[in-house]
């Protein structure tokens, strides 16, 4: 199923005005880098059934981030948003139970703990990471064609998460905040815990201030659950609850766009409750509704417009680089943090998230190009160096991006997933 759909997106593709020459990349220019990729999947497969110190058990085999000998952080627990998208590259029969593997550990966590931890680990139990569990259930059910009672169990578990966590209103879930809409948030109420439940660890959006927000991305996030939640009352032919889900979303939505987006700029920005005031820094999380399929047409073309505010030669930088704030990418002084997670860095779930959205409400050649200058950018980096990294500088592609609060690491397990998944979409011949 996954691979029909594969073909006829490359079919649709094919018939499109060719993108400049430079980013041109056939089969043979990617087979060394698809090798490595192969070969480096093993390094990190870790199976660990039984709790050790403050490592959880899981059922299943799992994926950890990154692996480097030696390296100083080293990683044996299995991440929520990583597992998500480390796993787009294995739609396929041959790694069929790794990655139904690692949902069901994912959905275990939360049986087990009411929460899927930020990672497995007893002293990650504080906070989350962003919710992709609905997407990752359907995804899987939709490849493999999986059944009914197994969707069940699944589905009960995403409610649960979604209803309990997400939308919680008091410790330790206190994530509901503002008009129905949910921030992200830490049991310890730090700020800076909230913010590293984002994923985005650290970056301009929140000035320091997570708790303060509620961010696009997560809400966007929620209303995918509030869609993928009416579907599956469809299939099993409830319609009132069906009903009743399509209605939450609608209502995230109007709130959503009565707050947060912004018709002069043409994006979505992250809300200040507290100030209750628009943020000012333009991310890609503002692509985040338009990857739900919750933007009309007309927000659809402003945001392809405002992706000039991103691009730069070596991909989609993670914001705009004009409102850093008082915090400095890759650079620690008295009262800043540096801030991996924006100029001149680009990643790749977001670089993802995007081109997913473009492909979504039709703008194929926008999400081409983007493609294949972020495929450019990984290659060529692969090329020279004989590794790939978490991040990239997209601003100036041989350069090395700006550090973050822990050290920079090299694998690298979501960055690999959506390398191969792109090149399976875009180039000839693999």
């Amino acid at each position: 199923m996954f691979e029909d759909a594969t073909k006829k997106l490359k079919k649709t593709i094919r018939g499109l005005i060719p993108i400049h020459p430079r980013y041109e990349l056939k089969s043979n220019d990617v087979k060394p880098a698809l090798e490595y990729i192969d070969a480096y999947w093993h390094k990190l497969e870790r199976y660990h059934p039984k709790d050790d110190e403050s490592l959880l058990g899981l059922p299943n085999k799992y994926l950890v981030p990154a692996f480097e000998e030696g390296h100083e952080f080293d990683f044996n627990e299995m991440y929520y948003w990583d597992s998500y998208f480390m796993v787009q590259g294995m739609m396929d029969a041959e790694h069929k139970a790794l990655v139904v593997g690692i949902l069901e550990n994912l959905v275990s966590e939360f049986e087990r703990f009411k929460v899927i931890p930020n990672a497995s680990r007893m002293y990650l139990m504080g906070r989350s990471q962003p919710p992709f569990l609905t997407s990752f259930i359907w995804e899987v059910y939709d490849t493999y064609d999986m059944d009914k009672k197994w969707l069940k169990r699944m589905m009960k578990a995403a409610e649960a998460e979604y209803t309990s966590v997400w939308m919680g209103t008091s410790k330790p879930n206190a994530r509901q905040v503002y008009k129905g809409l949910s921030r992200y948030y830490d049991i310890n109420h730090l700020n800076d815990l909230a913010e590293a439940e984002s994923g985005w660890d650290m970056t301009t959006r929140f000035g320091r201030k997570a708790l303060s927000y509620v961010p696009v991305d997560l809400n966007a996030l929620l209303y995918k659950y509030e869609m993928d939640f009416a579907r599956y009352y469809r299939l099993i032919d409830e319609k009132r609850k069906s009903a009743a889900w399509e209605v939450a979303a609608k209502y995230r939505k109007n709130v959503m766009d009565g707050l947060m987006w912004s018709n002069l700029r043409g994006i979505y920005f992250d809300y200040n409750y507290a100030k209750e005031k628009r943020g000012t820094v333009s991310s890609l999380a503002t692509y985040y509704p338009m990857w739900a399929g919750m933007v009309d047409k007309q927000q659809a073309e402003q945001l392809v417009k405002a992706l000039r505010r991103f691009e730069q030669r070596g991909g989609l930088a993670t914001t705009d680089g004009q409102a850093l704030n008082q915090m400095v990418p890759g650079v620690i002084a008295p009262g800043t943090m540096p801030t991996q997670w924006a100029y001149p860095n680009g990643w790749a779930p977001l670089h993802y998230i995007v081109i997913k959205g473009l492909q979504r409400y039709g703008y194929h050649e926008d999400a081409r190009r983007i493609a294949m200058k972020w495929l450019k950018t990984n290659l060529d980096w692969f090329n020279t160096n004989g590794v790939f990294l978490e991040k990239y500088n997209v601003v100036s592609p041989d350069k090395p991006p700006a550090k973050g609060v822990y050290p920079s690491q090299t694998g690298f397990g979501w960055t690999n997933a959506v390398f191969e998944r792109l090149c399976k979409e875009y180039i000839d011949g693999i």
